[in-house]
């Protein structure tokens, strides 16, 4: 059994953004991803053989969705159920404090 606090053991400063699994198994893998006035890189769109349900849990960010005429702007408590192989590229995230993702990563 594993336990711990989302919102806890934050670096000060994040050259990039920190990908932290915290439960996997068969075809579910859980992260906490940390963020830090990150985007994507330029022209970048992730592109996923797995649905993954993301859930914002602090801060704010700006997440396109290929074929979406706007992005989505999320803040703390949205959440967006990306279907497997929906491209999908991260805009921006907050400029002052860390913006905290849920990722869960399910199925095909």
């Amino acid at each position: 059994m594993s336990s711990g606090n989302l919102l806890a053991s934050i670096p000060e400063s994040l050259s990039e953004e920190l990908f932290e699994t915290l439960a996997q198994a068969d075809d579910v893998k859980i992260e906490r991803i940390v963020s830090a006035s990150h985007a994507s890189p330029e022209g970048f769109w992730y592109d996923q053989p797995q649905h993954e349900f993301v859930l914002l849990v602090e801060g704010e960010a700006v997440l396109r969705l290929e074929g979406e005429a706007d992005p989505r702007h999320l803040k703390s408590g949205d959440f967006v159920n990306i279907p497997a192989r929906q491209k999908h590229r991260v805009e921006s995230t907050s400029t002052e404090g860390k913006t905290i993702w849920l990722a869960i990563h399910y199925g095909s």
